[in-house]
């Protein structure tokens, strides 16, 4: 004869589940899946109950907060459900799985256990052993329930940064391209005199800079400049500097009026104290740069150069001759009242003067080995019969293949050659 029904109290002096938790309890029908649902139902959870396999699955499918099953539900073990429900579940998807064993247990503790299961019961179910798995369950929830919390919030964060990142990248690109522009064209022919030009920064901008105007109808003007720092802020200082030697000559302060109200260039050694002097006294910045400026006749070949911490210059003759120019010079933006001297230099017929950054001379091997002038005089004499941008191309070349691609500056480079004099026809 069945036993009558009755409501069991909840067990005091336990943690009890957070209200609203749900149950789910797999068992056959009976006076213990009954007496087990009051009690389950006594202390705060809502009980759904499943008498076989196909229901069990169903409802485990609904996200429950406790799974309670039976050794056997219908055809399926404890151990086969738990399988079933952990690989049907999402990622995020958790509940805390307890199995009742029933009295001759064998190896089915273990069975359990190996198949998911978070914790087991002995059969017949003790209230206060219930009571204490379930808040063993629900402290585990709870952290389970952070954890998922907290990985959602960081992958809202991470969403969030994700969308910064694309907006600076795009930021970054249009900066990009606008300091390319920066350079106008980058080859021009002056006569008997072709100019190149080379700029590429280690990021999306850089502190790099270098461009030519023409003085007159024979003179032209050539510079190199090496903010230092790099990234965005040396970025926005080498574009205002860009603007101090545009080719509008109101603008250009390397440009001045002479008595007869005409447009002549100032001394390369006064462009320096003058760059100088603005870095110092108005453009109030910490930051300073080398500089490499040319003043050339091309017609004559004859140039003065300032040299201001930026790597020598290198004059390559016809015959394959490298002659280093340049007095050195300190960096400009430093000291107050500082002067350079200027440095007086012949491109004959079939020379080439380059003036390049330190990205290119400072660039390192893999044991820590830099180019140096001397590598870099090597690929001047290995590459003299290229001229203008192929030479600037193998020379990008010949720098990666000794950094085996690893470039932590920017590399710029103005390259000046003068045509060959050819043999006159009898």
């Amino acid at each position: 004869m069945a036993k009558p029904n009755r409501q069991i109290a909840p067990v005091s002096g336990v943690l009890r589940p957070s209200g609203g938790r749900r149950v789910l309890l797999a068992a056959e029908p009976g006076d213990a899946r009954q007496g087990l649902a009051l009690q389950l139902a006594a202390i705060g959870l809502q009980v759904t109950v499943a008498g076989t396999a196909a229901e069990a699955l169903r409802a485990a499918a609904e996200r429950p907060d406790f799974i309670l099953c039976d050794w056997q539900v219908g055809d399926l073990t404890a151990a086969d459900l738990c399988r079933a429900c952990r690989a049907g579940w999402a990622e995020d998807q958790f509940a805390y799985f307890i199995v009742i064993i029933p009295p001759t247990a064998g190896k089915r503790v273990e069975a359990a256990l190996g198949a998911g299961a978070d914790d087991f019961l002995m059969s017949p179910v003790v209230p206060i052993e219930l009571a204490a798995r379930l808040a063993a369950g629900e402290r585990f929830l709870t952290m389970a329930g952070r954890l998922s919390e907290g990985r959602r919030e960081m992958a809202e964060t991470l969403a969030r940064l994700q969308a910064i990142q694309a907006e600076t990248e795009a930021d970054l690109s249009a900066a990009r391209r606008l300091q390319q522009g920066l350079l106008g064209a980058r080859n021009a022919r002056f006569g008997e005199v072709e100019v190149s030009l080379l700029l590429r920064p280690a990021g999306h901008v850089g502190g790099d800079l270098v461009g030519f105007f023409p003085i007159n109808a024979r003179r032209v003007a050539l510079y190199a400049i090496d903010v230092s720092g790099n990234g965005v802020a040396a970025a926005l200082l080498t574009a205002r500097l860009a603007a101090y030697l545009s080719g509008i000559a109101g603008e250009n302060i390397a440009l001045r009026l002479d008595e007869n109200d005409l447009y002549d260039a100032r001394r390369p050694a006064e462009v320096a104290q003058i760059f100088n002097r603005l870095m110092l006294e108005e453009m109030a910045t910490e930051a300073y740069f080398t500089m490499v400026y040319v003043d050339l006749d091309v017609m004559s070949g004859k140039g003065q150069l300032v040299q201001a911490g930026h790597p020598h210059p290198l004059l390559q003759h016809a015959d394959g001759s490298v002659e280093v120019l340049g007095l050195g010079g300190m960096p400009i933006g430093l000291i107050s009242g500082a002067s350079w001297e200027e440095v007086t230099f012949q491109l004959e017929p079939g020379g080439r003067l380059f003036v390049c950054s330190d990205g290119i001379t400072e660039a390192e091997n893999h044991v820590g080995a830099m180019l140096a002038e001397n590598g870099l005089i090597a690929i001047l004499r290995t590459n003299a019969f290229l001229g203008g941008s192929p030479f600037l191309e193998s020379l990008c070349w010949s720098v990666a293949q000794f950094t085996q691609g690893k470039r932590t500056d920017d590399i710029s480079a103005v390259l000046i050659e003068r045509d060959r004099i050819l043999p006159a026809l009898s």
